[in-house]
């Protein structure tokens, strides 16, 4: 065969050898995300404030999950506009896995219904990876009122419409639409009486200015537990860790539950196997018994991590329970 026949020859098989190498290159799977995932410290966005019961809660979560994932997981606080300027930030980042998302139910079962426009999307911007914690809102009456349990206070109601008065952080926060609910659904006639703050409010129940307040299980507890207040009923769908003899509305009112909570998410389009990766990881940690009792101690409780599915269903469910209970409240959204 000639030189050039020769030539052409081996430059054509070398051709063929590269196109099969990149071919069977092309043929292997590659590397999950998670396998390489993360090379670097990952931000969790935080809608609250720093120094808050959420905002503590977050780190407590923070710091085991940089353990188990290897990085440093950094909180980052983003206060203020009802959790939107935090919710929004957390829907814009980049879908890497960099950044997660510490989501209250404010911003993704309540601001939906309060609000007409939203510049994020619950249910299109986010997948949500792992449920953290629950916190229970408390009933509560000054000690000389003649009643110790929801249906006694309708009873009481009943006998002195309008003479009854509830101490609420204001019509669009969760004490007064929970108080709201109360008024609707128990055919009651209590007069709300809206707070800048609830620190006052709590402060006027105590002194008897008013009769009742609605407060979260961290604000109520140290009340609570000193006989200053007592706890009529508690908004979660059963009895609490650490008040056992506390009724729920549910009891009174079958189905009811209002209850803040909070959940791991991530902008859409975050790769599937780290959304697994840290539902893993959230699963162990929230399995740590020492773990669940300090955040008991913040008003929390732990009911499992759940899966990404079974979370996304619940926030799902959240929405839709919420936004009864705001049409029942009378809220207008703005």
């Amino acid at each position: 065969m000639p030189e050039v026949g020769i030539v052409r020859l081996m430059r054509t098989g070398l051709a063929a050898a590269a196109a099969l190498i990149a071919l069977a290159l092309g043929l292997l799977p590659r590397p999950a995300a998670a396998e390489t995932w993360p090379s670097r410290p990952i931000k969790l966005i935080n809608a609250l404030a720093a120094g808050s019961a959420p905002d503590i809660l977050s780190r407590m979560i923070a710091e085991p999950l940089s353990r188990a994932l290897g990085q440093q997981v950094i909180v980052e606080n983003r206060a203020g506009a009802a959790n939107i300027i935090a919710t929004q930030a957390a829907a814009r980042a980049a879908p890497d896995g960099y950044t997660l998302y510490f989501g209250p139910s404010l911003a993704l079962a309540v601001n939906p219904h309060t609000f007409k426009s939203l510049p994020y999307d619950p249910v299109n911007d986010f997948v949500y990876i792992a449920m953290v914690s629950k916190a229970a809102f408390f009933l509560l009456a000054h000690p000389d009122l003649p009643a110790r349990t929801l249906p006694e206070l309708i009873a009481l109601d009943k006998q002195k419409p309008g003479q009854l008065s509830v101490a609420v952080d204001g019509p669009k926060n969760s004490s007064g639409m929970l108080a709201a609910w109360l008024n609707k659904t128990a055919g009651l006639d209590m007069v709300l009486v809206p707070y800048a703050t609830m620190p006052q409010g709590i402060q006027d129940t105590l002194a008897g200015r008013v009769q009742l307040t609605v407060a979260a299980g961290l604000v109520a507890a140290p009340h609570i537990d000193r006989g200053a207040l007592t706890p009529l009923a508690v908004s979660a769908a059963k009895r609490i860790p650490g008040y056992p003899n506390v009724a729920t509305i549910a009891e009174t009112f079958p189905g009811f539950e209002f209850v803040g909570w909070f959940v791991l998410a991530a902008p859409k389009g975050t790769p599937g196997d780290i959304i697994q990766r840290v539902n893993r990881a959230m699963d162990q940690i929230l399995k740590d018994p020492e773990l669940v009792r300090r955040l008991g101690e913040l008003g929390f409780y732990v009911e499992g991590a759940l899966t990404p599915a079974a979370t996304a269903d619940f926030v799902r469910g959240q929405r839709d329970a919420w936004g009864e209970v705001v049409r029942a409240a009378g809220v207008t959204p703005e």
